[in-house]
């Protein structure tokens, strides 16, 4: 399950690095329709990564991953919300900051479902 959800999260990262590739070299933000795939592509595996945590034993650092990606997903709301919603550009500070917190959640998660023979 952990490398499942590792996948789609990973899925997940290459369309967030179009997107914020759009956004710097364009200065636009990008489609709707692509942050609203990132974002469902993100759902899905932070539920798969939720149930692995709940149903399995998990090493400390799957929890740690979700608690960072949850984080992520809350500034990935914001944009949604507050920046796309009334059609302002997004702030290149908050996209780097949600890549940066996705990216380090990903490699932990990465570590625990790729590099742990016990899961």
């Amino acid at each position: 399950m952990l490398q499942v959800a590792t996948i789609l999260l990973g899925i997940t990262a290459l369309g967030g690095l179009l997107m914020a590739g759009i956004r710097f070299a364009t200065k636009t933000n990008p489609p709707a329709w692509l942050a609203m795939l990132h974002g469902l592509l993100a759902a899905s595996g932070l539920t798969l990564l939720i149930y692995a945590i709940c149903m399995m034993s998990v090493p400390s650092l799957a929890i740690l991953a979700l608690l960072l990606f949850l984080a992520a997903a809350s500034g990935g709301a914001v944009m949604s919300l507050v920046y796309k919603w009334h059609q302002r550009l997004l702030p290149a500070w908050l996209v780097i900051a949600h890549a940066i917190t996705a990216a380090i959640a990903f490699t932990l998660l990465a570590v625990v479902a790729f590099a742990s023979p016990a899961v």
